[in-house]
Parts: structure tokens; sequence; C-alpha cells
């Protein structure tokens, strides 16, 4: 159950109840991401000026973004890691401990993306410990009510779904789907797809990209 302080309530082993952040806090609470993004253009040997050309976006955007003032919507973010040619993934914090074939419970790392305003429209919990030549990437994206992916993408691949909790209005190359619970989805990644939780509460999906380029 969810209490009306805006926390998320969670049994643990002994039957007591633990309280986890929710969804929808402020972009001040998220990973920092921004030196990875700079360290990624400045490896391309980039400008701030061409890579703004390059995503569509400001010049002071961009500054926003490497200084951790602002999060990118998910759209906007994944159009930066692919003209820098690495990937999401990649901006999580190489020093998480869930290294070889066990991530445990409550260690691991999360990023967020922007929502309406100042809000968290999503955040994603990785789910695939480091390590080399994985051919898959896996998180859990926690939908804040509202938030979404905030516009369509598409990439090389495949992927798959399944929603834990909450809704889901997916759309696939044109067609919308409503999901709840149980719920699960399959398609090429080529195909424009675009995401959002239509209801009030949040909504976590287990998600799964190959190949890691998303």
């Amino acid at each position: 159950m969810k209490k009306k302080t805006g926390t998320e309530v969670h049994p643990t082993s002994t039957g007591k109840k633990s309280v986890a952040p929710a969804a929808s806090k402020t972009f001040s609470d998220h990973m920092a991401i921004g030196a990875r993004l700079r360290h990624a253009r400045l490896v391309k040997g980039l400008l701030i000026k061409d890579l703004a050309e390059r995503v569509g976006v400001s010049v002071s955007l961009i500054s926003k973004y490497e200084n951790d003032k602002l999060l990118p919507p998910l759209t906007v973010l994944h159009k930066l890691v692919s003209e820098l040619q690495t990937n999401i993934g990649a901006l999580f914090d190489s020093n998480w401990s869930g290294v070889g074939y066990i991530a445990r419970a409550g260690s691991r790392p999360r990023i967020s993306a922007a929502g309406e305003g100042n809000s968290v429209g999503v955040t994603l919990e990785r789910i695939i410990p480091n390590g080399m030549g994985h051919l898959l990437q896996g998180n859990i994206h926690i939908v804040a009510p509202g938030g979404g992916s905030m516009g369509a993408m598409s990439h090389e691949g495949d992927e798959v779904g399944y929603v834990l909790e909450g809704r889901l209005e997916l759309s696939i190359d044109g067609a919308t789907h409503d999901l709840g619970p149980g719920d699960s989805f399959a398609f090429a990644s080529h195909l424009a797809h675009t995401y959002r939780n239509p209801g009030e509460d949040v909504t976590r999906v287990l998600w799964i990209n190959t190949p890691p380029t998303f």
C-alpha cells in the first residue's frame, strides 16, 4: 500500500514496513550523470554546440545536463547517448558492487529522466551487473503518474517487457496499447515507440533490450 505522504511502503523479510522514496521526487534527488555525459562528449571531440545541433536542443540545455542542473527527458537522453556512440547503461555508476552474476536487492543503481516541470518522469533501475560482453540490457522502468518517454524513440535491436505493477500506455508503430500488471510485450526496436503512465499510481515495468544500445 502507499502512504499519502508521497512515499512507498514495502514489506521487509521481518514483516515490518520500510519506506522508500516515491518515483515522483524532484530532479535534485537523482544520481548525477552529467560528468559522464561530458566525458563521452570530450572523448568524441565534440563541442557543446556540435552535440546540441545533432540532438536538436539548445547549447544551454546541454550545459545544464552536463552540470546536473537539469534532467533530460528519456527521448533526449537516448539521442545524446546515440550521438556519443554509447548507451544509457554506460551512464550508471561504474563502481556499483553488482559485478559478476548477482545484483542484490537494494543495491542496484538508478538514474532518472525528466518529466513535466521539475518532476522525475522515469527512473531506470539497473538489474544487470557490470561486466563485459553482455548481450542484454535490463532495467526496471519506474514511471511516475503522468510520466513517460516524453516522445517517440527508435533504435537498433529488440525489446521485451513485463508490467510488474500499475498501468502503462504503450504505443508501437502508431498503435496504442493499454497494459496492466501481468501484461507483457515484445517488438523490434526500430519501430517508433513511446510510453506513459496514465494512472494515479507509480508503474513498474521490467524492460529488456538487446543488443545493449538503449
